[in-house]
């Protein structure tokens, strides 16, 4: 089959793979009909990850049930079906209790709990961009969608980003008629700032600097913040007058940059803990890793983030951190979807087949204009814009 593979930094390519194909009594094998470029793909695409050379990526996934095993009652061939990027067994002491994104028995890795297709450190499991992927725990991982091709564009974000920038909102502890603030345009903070107005935001603030993803997040209703006009901190404050958000999201990461571009891992966090009031909430689903060679600062290198801990504790602030559990939220913002009340793809710029993909990593990589979130279809021949 047909698979992105990765070789190297900044240096990924269509190849035939080994087909994917049923292994275990309780997998099941999908045909992709969707799969995303994620953000936090262009980390390992950046060479700023152990990802092995090799590795098929991919983790925003959706499409066909072609075959199940033995073991597997409840999905059946021919579901239509979205993957959460989460490989979960369902029965362990974490899945039991939500924490799906971190399951114990999933991931071999020492040290790490929680599995995913196709990232670094996070399982031996290939990607879904590519022609197939295999989904093991298949009855518990999931979840079925009406069939036929409606809302393809809505539904392949309920793999991560949709998900994710919920959960950003979930761990910030966000109540309707607070005033958020999401700092990071990017699909996942703009899926954040969706998601905060669903759940009944007065007002949500997006903080970036490309002009493009700023005019999406005004497009939803979100009030823009342009941190190259002047400090983003300040900009909210002076919406707030002088009190700040009432919680916030960090949607960047730790490859946080300031306006000219110097990488600062501890700036997002730092800014977050003055924007937002004391006693207020911040939910960080940005990634942040334990080890990154290639990071600004000595601490960085062995993911010791310097941030502002003693603002935050004097404001008494709270702060959640950590993966998404897709499957805690998919059903329900799938329905949300139905029923028009969610519409997460007013953030897609593009549709391309796999063959495109490379020349798509690169341009999503370099934000150029106009490309905010890319959906790769294997079954498509010839590249189309949207």
């Amino acid at each position: 089959m047909k698979a992105l593979v990765y070789n190297g930094p900044f240096d990924v390519s269509v190849q035939e793979v080994p087909d994917a194909r049923v292994e275990q009594p309780n997998d099941a094998l999908v045909r992709i009909t969707t799969t995303n470029i994620c953000g936090s793909d262009l980390h390992m695409y950046e060479g700023r990850t152990a990802v092995e050379q090799g590795k098929v990526l991919g983790h925003e996934n959706m499409g066909i049930v072609e075959e199940v095993g033995p073991g597997v009652t409840r999905i059946k061939v021919g579901d239509r079906v979205s993957v959460p990027f989460n490989i979960a067994c369902g029965t362990c002491r974490n899945c039991r209790e939500g924490w799906t994104s971190f399951c114990t028995r999933t991931n071999p890795t020492e040290g790490m709990d929680g599995a995913a297709y196709g990232y670094a450190n996070m399982g031996p499991y290939d990607g879904g961009q590519a022609e197939y992927l295999r989904v093991p725990f298949a009855d518990t991982n999931l979840l079925r969608l009406p069939p036929g091709t409606e809302h393809e564009r809505d539904f392949t974000m309920l793999s991560d980003i949709f998900p994710t920038g919920w959960h950003g909102t979930e761990l910030a502890r966000q109540r309707p008629g607070d005033r958020v603030v999401v700092f990071g345009a990017g699909p996942v903070g703009l899926m954040a700032a969706h998601s905060a107005l669903i759940r009944g935001a007065a007002q949500v603030f997006v903080v970036d600097q490309q002009a493009d993803r700023l005019a999406l997040a005004a497009s939803i209703g979100a009030t823009p913040i342009d941190f190259t006009d002047a400090d983003p901190v300040e900009q909210v404050l002076d919406a707030t007058d002088g009190r700040g958000a009432d919680c916030g999201v960090e949607a960047v990461g730790y490859q946080a940059h300031d306006h000219t571009g110097q990488e600062h891992p501890e700036l997002v966090l730092d800014n977050l803990i003055k924007a937002v009031r004391t006693t207020g909430g911040i939910g960080v689903v940005g990634v942040y890793v334990p080890e990154d060679p290639d990071a600004a600062t000595e601490g960085a290198k062995e993911g010791r983030i310097g941030f502002d801990y003693g603002t935050f504790f004097t404001k008494g602030q709270h702060m959640g951190t950590g993966q998404a559990p897709v499957l805690r939220y998919n059903r329900q913002l799938r329905d949300l979807i139905i029923t028009g009340r969610a519409n997460p793809s007013f953030l897609v710029s593009h549709e391309l087949g796999l063959d495109d993909a490379p020349d798509a990593y690169r341009h999503f990589d370099k934000r150029d204009e106009g490309w905010t979130k890319v959906l790769l279809h294997p079954g498509q021949k010839a590249a189309t814009g949207s």
